[in-house]
């Protein structure tokens, strides 16, 4: 595992400035490897692809409108990119019985396929990054960073 050498952005600090950047920069080193299991997977899959692939797995039936809300992404950067994923037969659509000028979206089963394959990569890649804590470790991490969380929410 590399070693980081950056001394400029992590000199002498506050502790309370220290946390979020190493929060910051754990989540820039994960996206990171996630692309990088993206881009060479046989997939050809975006890190926001994966995103949408994820939420319709979740969500299936679920509108773009659904999609935007959750996001918080624009509606016509997401309309783009659902168009691509229904072009290459991962995603289907069925117009909304009750509304027909909206479309209910679900994973192919080319979609639900890969959707799971790419779920079992980060799944692996999870496990790595807490790989030596013991589960006690894990549970109290999480306890830490839901209290920063809701510090951040109040």
């Amino acid at each position: 595992m590399r070693k980081s050498n950056d001394k400029v952005n992590h000199s002498e600090k506050k502790s309370e400035d220290g946390v979020l950047d190493l929060i910051h920069t754990i989540m820039h080193q994960y996206r990171s490897q996630q692309f990088q299991v993206l881009r060479d997977g046989a997939h050809d899959i975006t890190q926001m692809e994966y995103k949408v692939l994820s939420y319709f797995g979740h969500h299936p039936g679920a509108t773009q409108s659904d999609l935007s809300r959750h996001s918080g992404r624009d509606k016509a950067q997401l309309a783009r990119l659902i168009k691509g994923l229904r072009d290459r037969g991962l995603l289907t659509g069925e117009a909304d019985e009750t509304d027909r000028r909206n479309t209910r979206l679900s994973l192919s089963e080319t979609g639900l396929l890969t959707q799971r394959t790419l779920q079992q990569q980060a799944k692996r890649l999870n496990a790595k990054a807490v790989q030596d804590m013991k589960a006690d470790e894990q549970r109290e991490l999480m306890t830490l960073l839901q209290r920063l969380k809701s510090n951040l929410d109040a």
